[in-house]
């Protein structure tokens, strides 16, 4: 299997903590009140559908800070396939702390999954051919972190994670610079020429006529924005290896082995984080020997 790069532990901590701030900013009354303070638990994370797992990090730094003394026992690891019924991972120690973690790690790891199932349900579609599946920045707001590296998870790729990272002229960019009729070629290579070298230049077009003035200017990559499966072929005949060659626009699993039939060499597709659905994941208690509870 090929290595997924961990997760960005700074964000998980910061993700987690809110959470938990949210879910108890002043603590659990109910199981203040109900469970007695020296009751332990013993839970079981497990799987009420098939899936791709994702978050084991997650699950840890939750209950970690909930209470350091709990225990938790993976059972696969990120990136693995798991069946219905299959136990996921085995939490153990304070049957309050147990509780109190048990509804931040189910909403947080349920997600995550989720997105690495219907990630490598894509990648799946794509086998065979050069494309790679990539996220978009279509996230939830504060999750970025976590959601793509789910995706990495599911066999994906990210594409760049902020508007910090690379440039990215889009239709509305391209737009506003061509307005005053300014020439296209001239007004990205300006831009291009002005860059560091290290900088990835990437421009989206949404009609062929805007392949040969975007390609003149020396881009790095050219994102073909909605096009047909001609229009995309035709694209990469066109592009002829002068730039990476992008699909994006109209990509749902029953439409991208079409796509990635085309030649291109990347499809992005804002579905794997922004349509995604949550796995069905349960949290399964045993508390001091009493009978099962389920979360």
């Amino acid at each position: 299997m090929t290595r997924i790069l961990p997760a960005d532990q700074p964000a998980v901590e910061r993700i987690v903590a809110a959470a938990l701030a949210e879910d108890a900013p002043w603590g659990d009354i109910t199981s203040t009140a109900l469970i007695p303070d020296s009751a332990t638990a013993t839970a079981e994370l497990t799987a009420r559908e098939p899936g791709v797992f994702a978050g084991a990090e997650v699950l840890r730094t939750v209950f970690r800070q909930v209470d350091a003394a709990v225990e938790v026992s993976l059972k696969v690891a990120d990136g693995d396939s798991f069946g219905t019924g299959q136990v996921l991972a085995v939490i153990s120690g304070s049957a309050r702390a147990v509780l109190l973690g048990e509804r931040v790690a189910l909403n947080l790891l349920q997600r995550l999954c989720g997105i690495a199932t219907l990630t490598a349900a894509f990648v799946r579609e794509t086998a065979g051919t050069k494309a790679r599946v990539a996220d978009t920045r279509k996230t939830t707001p504060g999750l970025r972190a976590l959601e793509r590296f789910a995706v990495r998870c599911g066999g994906g790729h990210n594409h760049r994670y902020s508007l910090s990272d690379a440039v990215m002229a889009k239709d509305n960019h391209l737009a506003v610079i061509t307005g005053g009729s300014r020439n296209l070629t001239e007004a990205l290579a300006e831009a291009r020429a002005a860059l560091p070298h290290t900088v990835h230049f990437e421009v989206e077009v949404d009609s062929p006529e805007q392949i040969e003035p975007v390609l003149a200017a020396g881009v790095d990559t050219i994102m073909l924005d909605n096009f047909s499966l001609e229009q995309l072929r035709a694209g990469v005949e066109q592009v002829a290896g002068r730039a990476l060659v992008e699909a994006s626009g109209n990509v749902r699993l029953e439409t991208v082995a079409q796509i990635a039939a085309t030649g291109v060499d990347i499809i992005s597709s804002g579905a794997l984080t922004h349509s995604v659905r949550s796995l069905d994941l349960g949290l399964d208690m045993s508390m001091g020997g009493a009978a099962d509870a389920r979360a």
